[in-house]
């Protein structure tokens, strides 16, 4: 099933929703390390190492060190990989809000990491953008 493409559809259809709990973004050398993929939200390989993005106690029990904790905002919408222009709308708007924004996009979804203490603000400007 292909997603939508019309930023203002996306736009429109956002419905962002607020993950519960504390999350992390992590580097280890190999996944081998201990780290179970059902612990994981996602990975991925990069020359240095391998970023892991999991929950917050699950790091802290792992005893992996992080310097980034975040909310985990996903938008409801089905937007397609081809879609231009929803990263930009809505990145732009939380960096004018001073919001800073970690994106990693799914098959289905757009999903974006904020800092923890940053969350309501976050999704105040996405329900904002979405009402519009």
């Amino acid at each position: 099933m292909a997603g939508e493409n019309d930023v203002s559809k996306l736009l429109q259809g956002m419905s962002p929703k607020l993950n519960k709990g504390s999350y992390v973004f992590t580097t280890v050398a190999a996944t081998s390390e201990n780290i179970d993929s059902n612990d994981t939200i996602c990975q991925f390989k990069e020359e240095e190492g391998i970023t892991v993005v999991m929950k917050k106690e699950r790091a802290d029990a792992l005893g992996l060190s992080y310097d980034y904790v975040a909310a985990w905002i996903t938008l409801s919408v089905h937007s397609s990989l081809h879609a231009i222009g929803l990263t930009a709308a809505f990145s732009s708007a939380l960096s004018k809000n001073g919001i800073s924004c970690n994106v990693i996009a799914g098959y289905y979804h757009d999903h974006i990491f904020v800092p923890e203490n940053e969350s309501e603000a976050a999704m105040k400007v996405l329900r904002k953008m979405s009402d519009n």
